[in-house]
């Protein structure tokens, strides 16, 4: 039995994205974001432009690219970083 983010209420069911299901979008999307930030990153240098506008302006920039990408996983790390932060002190 799969463990789902609302409850059965009564008889009534109510159709929900399972925890599974919300972890594998998760990693779609890490995926996803991962192959963009390469590609503007890394590949623009060596592939020619790709005809999306936003790609390409992120390409050619030379210091708001990695601002733009990195913003999301530095917000993550401080993120975590002050929960555990939160834990230590809440425990001590």
């Amino acid at each position: 039995m799969s463990c789902s983010l609302l409850q059965y209420h009564h008889h009534h069911h109510y159709h929900v994205m399972t925890l599974l299901d919300t972890g594998h979008l998760i990693t779609i999307l890490t995926a996803a974001f991962f192959l963009v930030a390469s590609y503007v990153i890394l590949f623009n240098a060596f592939l020619p432009p790709s005809g999306v506008y936003a790609l390409d302006v992120l390409a050619q920039d030379t210091h708001y690219k990695y601002l733009t990408l990195f913003i999301i996983p530095m917000g993550a790390y401080f993120v975590i970083a002050n929960w555990v932060g939160w834990q230590y002190y809440q425990n001590s």
